[in-house]
């Protein structure tokens, strides 16, 4: 869930950045200026289709800089590195425990996180032998996603 205070105060950011007052910045993406007005004063939530046109409009607002506060602004076009990559796993992979899992299995996937990739790669290509891949599904930055699966026909 995004939190509201937090977007609004990143949205701010890229007024700022740009040198645009609130009635500039809905013209040039295409919102009535009474939604962005009610988005800043925290009374609406940004919905997709709002995000969307920022991303349109200015490329180089980071997705998930904008909605989480984590990466850059303005983005960075540099591919993770494998660390940083395992990192910000390790970081969802947290929030997602603490916003589904009640405190009887916190300490289970803390356990899991303290051990390295290293670790696990004999278990992880093991595994991998073992079992026949169904589908693998490609993220990207920009929010679309690639899917392949064992089904298509080459």
């Amino acid at each position: 869930m995004v939190n509201t205070d937090d977007f609004i105060k990143r949205l701010e950011v890229i007024l700022e950045y740009y040198g645009v007052n609130a009635s500039a910045f809905a013209d040039k993406i295409g919102v009535q200026r009474s939604s962005l007005s009610h988005l800043l004063s925290g009374r609406n939530k940004p919905s997709l289709d709002f995000i969307l046109k920022i991303l349109e409009v200015y490329p180089e607002v980071d997705l998930y800089w904008l909605l989480n506060g984590k990466g850059t602004f303005p983005k960075n076009n540099s591919v993770p590195t494998e660390a940083e990559a395992i990192s910000s796993f390790s970081d969802t992979r947290t929030a997602i425990k603490e916003d589904l899992f009640s405190k009887s299995f916190q300490g289970t996937i803390e356990e899991d996180k303290k051990e390295t990739v290293a670790e696990k790669k004999p278990e992880i290509t093991a595994h991998f032998f073992e079992e026949t891949i169904d589908k693998i599904v490609f993220f990207y930055k920009d929010g679309t996603f690639k899917t392949y699966s064992a089904n298509q026909k080459k």
